[in-house]
């Protein structure tokens, strides 16, 4: 098995990927690199079995409805939302509630934060993935998954608050949260790449993001059940692993 994750910005710059090849209770570390464009990823997309991806798939269900009114100049759909209950309802999905439900992390809003630019990446990307390889569900149930690296770090036990910046301080707690992966996953062979990954939070990412696309494929990660079904495959759903990771390994 291939997976490949994806640490996604607005632009190739700062855009991670990692591929990691399983095989025999072990993985290995094949590809690592930043700065990636939309074709480099549409591309490992297809020689890989699973992609989890940094980035959300879809927009809440309100905000299109709130859009086009405003647009329209109708006032219901707009109204609906007035107050701050209601926009909440505009800049959360379904899946990010859930999520803080189950870890107490709050994601960033799709629609009124600064994920909104690499989001409008993504859904391009998405058509690009959906010309090449045919439509991919937001739900994860396909070959491609929503994912939340700092969600499967506190899942999985790693302690890597505060790692994200250039700083002396956000070096040293990525070089501990490297550590403390390769204590807890010693069958994962990163082939050279350790270096890199010390060096770049984008690059850890994406790695934490290809070992969460593997937890998707081995159906390891919390599904939306029939109360959130509709909403996933509209808005995406994020994958939180179920598992430990030496299941990741042992398939």
């Amino acid at each position: 098995m291939r997976t490949l994750g994806v640490d996604l910005a607005a632009a190739a710059k700062k855009t991670a990927v990692a591929v990691i090849e399983w095989a025999d209770g072990a993985a290995r570390l094949a590809h690592l690199s930043l700065d990636v464009d939309d074709e480099e990823i549409v591309r490992l997309f297809g020689t890989s079995d699973m992609t989890g991806i940094d980035c959300p798939l879809g927009w809440p269900d309100a905000f299109l409805p709130f859009i086009a009114g405003h647009l329209a100049f109708d006032a219901g759909p707009v109204l609906e939302h007035d107050g701050i209950a209601g926009r909440r309802l505009l800049a959360y999905r379904d899946t990010d509630r859930f999520v803080t439900g189950r870890t107490g992390l709050i994601p960033l809003s799709v629609s009124a934060d600064r994920l909104a630019h690499p989001a409008m990446r993504c859904a391009v990307i998405q058509a690009k993935i959906a010309r090449a390889a045919g439509p991919q569900a937001r739900d994860g149930s396909g070959r491609l998954a929503e994912v939340y690296p700092a969600a499967s770090l506190k899942g999985w036990g790693i302690h890597a608050r505060g790692y994200k910046g250039r700083g002396a301080p956000e070096a040293e707690k990525l070089s501990t949260a490297l550590a403390d992966l390769s204590l807890q996953a010693p069958w994962l062979d990163l082939a050279g790449y350790r270096a890199d990954l010390a060096g770049s939070d984008d690059m850890f990412d994406a790695v934490i993001a290809s070992l969460t696309a593997r937890a998707v494929s081995l159906g390891h990660t919390l599904r939306p059940d029939a109360s959130h079904a509709a909403a996933a495959l509209s808005e995406g759903w994020i994958h939180l692993p179920a598992c430990q990771l030496p299941d990741l390994a042992a398939g």
